[in-house]
C-alpha cells in the first residue's frame, strides 16, 4: 500500500519516494502488530500507545522532506503522504484492511488526479503579482498582508534580493477576485518602500 503512494512521489523526483514510503508503511505495520500481539501476557496493556508514537514520530521524518528555497516552501505534500502511509501501515497491522486499501486509493487519487486539476486551475485562473520594494525588515509581510486582507489565496511566494540596489523582488502566485485589482493596487501604492508593482 505504501509503495503505491511512494511510486507516485518517485515519479515527481521527490526526496522521499518509493523506498521511503514503503519502509514507513512497513515499519508502522510492524509497530501495530507488536502493540497487539507483543504484550499478550501483560496484565495491563494498551495497543494504542505504540501506535500513537508512530503518528507523532513520523513528523520528524516528514519535516526532513520539506525544503525551503528562498521564501518558497516545497515538500509539504510529500510530508503529508508520509504521514498517510504511516496511518495505512497501522491500519493494515491492526487488521483493518478495508480502511487501509480505501485510504490508499484516495491518497493515490489525490496525488495523481487532483494534482492535474490544481495545475490546470492555476494555469487558467492564476494571478502573478511582482512587487519591487526596498530591502527592509517586514516588507514581505506587509506586501502579502494586503492580499490576505482581501481573502486572496497565496499559492506560492518567491523573493529575489538585489544587494547592489538594496531591493527585493517579491513574486506572488495567487487565487482571488480579479475585480479587486484596482483597490489592491491602490493599497499597495501607499506601502512604504514600494518602488513598482506588476500584475499579470
Amino acid at each position: 500500500m505504501g509503495a503505491f503512494i511512494g511510486l507516485e512521489r518517485e515519479s515527481h523526483g521527490r526526496p522521499a519516494g518509493l523506498r521511503t514510503h514503503t519502509l514507513v508503511s512497513l515499519g508502522a505495520c510492524l509497530v501495530m502488530l507488536i502493540s497487539i500481539y507483543g504484550f499478550e501476557e501483560a496484565i495491563s496493556r494498551d495497543p494504542a500507545r505504540l501506535a500513537a508514537q508512530v503518528i507523532s514520530g513520523i513528523g520528524f521524518l516528514g519535516a526532513g522532506t520539506i525544503l525551503r528555497e528562498g521564501a518558497t516552501v516545497r515538500g509539504l505534500t510529500t510530508a503529508a503522504s508520509l504521514w498517510v502511509v504511516a496511518g495505512i501501515g497501522l491500519a493494515i497491522g491492526s487488521g483493518f484492511y478495508l480502511g487501509g486499501v480505501v485510504t490508499t486509493a484516495f491518497a493515490v487519487f489525490t496525488l495523481v488526479f487532483l494534482d492535474k486539476i490544481e495545475k490546470k486551475n492555476l494555469s487558467s485562473k492564476g494571478i502573478i503579482v511582482e512587487g519591487t520594494m526596498e530591502d527592509k525588515p517586514g516588507q514581505l509581510v506587509a506586501f502579502c498582508k494586503v492580499f490576505s486582507d482581501h481573502a486572496f489565496n497565496i499559492k506560492n511566494v518567491n523573493v529575489e534580493i538585489n544587494e547592489e540596489k538594496n531591493q527585493a523582488l517579491i513574486i506572488l502566485q495567487l487565487h482571488g477576485d480579479t475585480q479587486l485589482k484596482e483597490k489592491i493596487l491602490d493599497e499597495l501604492s501607499v506601502l512604504p518602500g514600494l518602488i513598482r508593482v506588476n500584475w499579470r
